[in-house]
């Protein structure tokens, strides 16, 4: 069973990216990823409207951290503290060492190997320090970015499932994709 501890936190680095905590200050950041409709438009979930919302939900996270549920790391160019993206692991399954990631780039810097770094620096992190037996991803099948990046990372799809769409009207699909931890 998995016992999770992230303090301090766990900032990581890469060639060109700083994975680091997210800390109000990052409010303004966190908004435009979680509004923009370009970021949102592969994620069943509605955009938030305020600061104040992106407030709320870095307490959440941070929350989640402190008790070991969850860890979510802002994306950085080192050099330049400020955030284009994030990077998590959440629903995390102590009896089942597996957690759920999830991810946002911000548009201007789609196409650039950053997501593709900083996941293989995740995955490194939930294989040799969390220990980690696998993890999933929820991705639309339509998003054909997303789903490059996580086969050249090793996911296999396991099926794709139906979900109400964040205005619970409409139909929503999801692929599912697992990894399996490979040093097991």
């Amino acid at each position: 069973m998995l016992r999770l501890n992230f303090t301090p936190f766990p900032t990581l680095t890469t060639e060109r990216l700083l994975l680091r905590q997210v800390f109000p200050a990052d409010a303004n950041e966190i908004f435009f990823l979680r509004s923009n409709q370009t970021v949102l438009q592969f994620i069943n979930m509605p955009p938030i409207a305020t600061t104040e919302q992106a407030m709320q939900w870095i307490e959440k996270i941070t929350l989640g951290q402190d008790n070991g549920n969850c860890i979510n790391w802002g994306i950085s160019i080192k050099g330049n503290e400020k955030i284009i993206g994030n990077i998590c692991f959440w629903k995390i399954s102590s009896k089942n060492s597996r957690a759920e990631t999830g991810y946002t780039l911000h548009p201007d810097f789609h196409g650039k190997g950053i997501m593709q770094e900083a996941m293989e620096k995740i995955l490194e992190y939930g294989f040799d320090v969390m220990k980690l037996q696998g993890v999933e991803a929820y991705t639309s099948p339509s998003n054909s970015q997303s789903t490059k990046l996580l086969e050249r990372n090793g996911f296999i799809r396991q099926t794709i499932i139906k979900e109400k769409d964040a205005s619970g009207a409409a139909n929503f699909e999801n692929a599912i994709y697992i990894l399996k931890n490979p040093k097991l």
